[in-house]
C-alpha cells in the first residue's frame, strides 16, 4: 500500500491526474469506476484530437490562396521534422568544425615547440633566435586563439526555443521578486494598498506593445557605451525580458494582497498570543495561509510571461520564437507557414508544460506549508 500512496501521491503533485486510474486499476482498485475514469481522461480528449485533426486536414484543402495554401498536419509535421534535423545537422557541424579547430591548433603548437628547440638547441643554424623565438610565441598565440574562437552561426529553431525560455524565466523571476514582497507589504497594510492600487489599476491593462520601446529606452540608456562583448547580456535580451517583467507581474501583485489580506484574524490572533516576531507571523501564518492564491498568481504571471514574450521577440529582434515566426513570415518560401504553424503548436506544448510546472511546484509548496504549520 505504501507504493500505491506513493505513486498517488505523486499524480496529485505532478498534477496528472489522467494517471491516477492507471495506478489504481493497476491494484485493482474499482475497476468499473477507474475505467469511466479512463474514458473521460483518456477517450474523449483523443474523440476530441480526432475531430481536430480531420478539420484541420479538411481546412488545409480548401483554404487556398494565389501564393499560398494553408498547411495541413502532415506538411506541418514534416516542417518540424526538418527543423529538428537541421538543428541535430548544425550540432554535429559545430563539433566536427570544433574538432578540425583543435587539430590546427595542435598542429601550431607543435610547429611552435619544434622552432623553440631548434632555436635553443642549434641557434647557429639561426641567423635571429629573438626572431626565431618571437615567431613560435606568434605560432602558439595564433594556436590558443583558434582554439578559443566561437563559432558564429544562426540559431537553430531548438536555440531559439531556448533562448525563449531563458528570457521568460528571467523576465518571470525578476517579475516575482518585485510582486510578491509588494503584494505582501500592500496585504498586511492598507494604507500601502491604498498608495499603489491605483498604479496597479493604471498599469496592469497596458499592452506589451506599448511597454517595449520605453523597456528599450531605459536598456539602451543603462548599457551606455558598453561594447557588446563586455555586457553580461544583450540588449535584446533585456528588453525582451524587462517587457515580460513588466507585464507579468501585476496577476502575482494582485493575487499576493488578496492571499495575505484575506488570512483569517483568528490567526493573527494566534500569532499575537504566541508573540511571534514579524518575520515568525509571516514565515508561519501570513505566507502558509495565502500560498494557494499566490501560486495561482504565480501561474497567470507565467502564461501572460509567455504570451508577452513572443510579440517582445519580434519587435526587439531577441532570437527566440518570435523572432523565429516574423523571420520565416518574411522570408516567404513554401516552407514558411508549415513552420509557423508547427512554432505555433510547439508554444502552446511549451505554455502547457510550463503550466504543469507551476502546478507541481504549488502542490510541493503547499504539502510543505502544510508540514511546517
Amino acid at each position: 500500500m505504501s507504493v500505491r500512496n506513493s505513486l498517488l501521491r505523486f499524480c496529485e503533485i505532478a498534477g496528472l491526474p489522467i494517471l491516477e486510474p492507471l495506478v489504481r486499476l493497476a491494484f485493482r482498485e474499482d475497476p468499473h469506476a477507474q475505467l469511466i475514469k479512463l474514458m473521460q481522461y483518456v477517450a474523449v480528449p483523443t474523440v476530441a484530437l480526432a475531430v481536430f485533426l480531420a478539420l484541420w486536414s479538411w481546412a488545409a484543402r480548401v483554404v487556398v490562396t494565389d501564393s499560398v495554401q494553408l498547411p495541413g498536419p502532415i506538411a506541418t509535421w514534416q516542417a518540424g521534422r526538418d527543423l529538428f534535423a537541421m538543428h541535430f545537422q548544425q550540432r554535429q557541424a559545430d563539433r566536427d568544425a570544433v574538432k578540425q579547430r583543435l587539430q590546427e591548433a595542435v598542429s601550431l603548437v607543435v610547429k611552435a615547440g619544434g622552432l623553440r628547440q631548434l632555436c635553443d638547441q642549434q641557434p647557429e643554424l639561426i641567423a635571429s633566435p629573438d626572431s626565431c623565438r618571437k615567431l613560435a610565441d606568434q605560432l602558439e598565440q595564433r594556436a590558443l586563439q583558434i582554439a578559443n574562437a566561437p563559432i558564429v552561426r544562426a540559431p537553430t529553431f531548438v536555440d531559439q526555443i531556448f533562448v525563449s525560455l531563458k528570457t521568460v524565466f528571467f523576465g518571470f523571476l525578476l517579475a516575482t521578486a518585485i510582486a510578491v514582497p509588494l503584494g505582501i507589504l500592500c496585504g498586511m497594510n492598507p494604507w500601502i494598498s491604498a498608495a499603489l492600487t491605483p498604479f496597479i489599476q493604471l498599469f496592469k491593462p497596458v499592452s506589451p506593445l506599448a511597454w517595449l520601446p520605453l523597456a528599450a529606452v531605459v536598456v539602451i540608456w543603462a548599457y551606455g557605451d558598453t561594447a557588446a562583448h563586455q555586457a553580461m547580456f544583450q540588449k535584446s535580451f533585456l528588453i525582451s525580458a524587462s517587457t515580460v517583467a513588466l507585464c507579468s507581474l501585476w496577476p502575482t501583485l494582485v493575487n499576493t494582497t488578496l492571499g495575505v489580506a484575506s488570512v483569517p484574524t483568528d490567526f493573527l490572533n494566534v500569532g499575537r498570543v504566541l508573540k511571534l516576531s514579524p518575520w515568525q507571523r509571516l514565515v508561519k501564518i501570513l505566507l502558509p495561509a495565502s500560498l494557494p492564491l499566490m501560486f495561482t498568481g504565480l501561474r497567470i504571471s507565467l502564461g501572460v510571461g509567455w504570451m508577452v514574450l513572443i510579440a517582445a521577440d519580434m519587435l526587439a529582434q531577441n532570437p527566440g520564437l518570435g523572432k523565429f515566426v516574423w523571420d520565416e513570415f518574411q522570408n516567404g518560401s513554401s516552407l514558411t507557414y508549415a513552420r509557423i504553424t508547427f512554432s505555433v503548436l510547439t508554444i502552446g506544448v511549451i505554455g502547457l508544460l510550463l503550466d504543469r510546472l507551476m502546478v507541481c511546484l504549488q502542490n510541493l509548496a503547499a504539502g510543505r506549508a502544510q508540514l511546517t504549520t
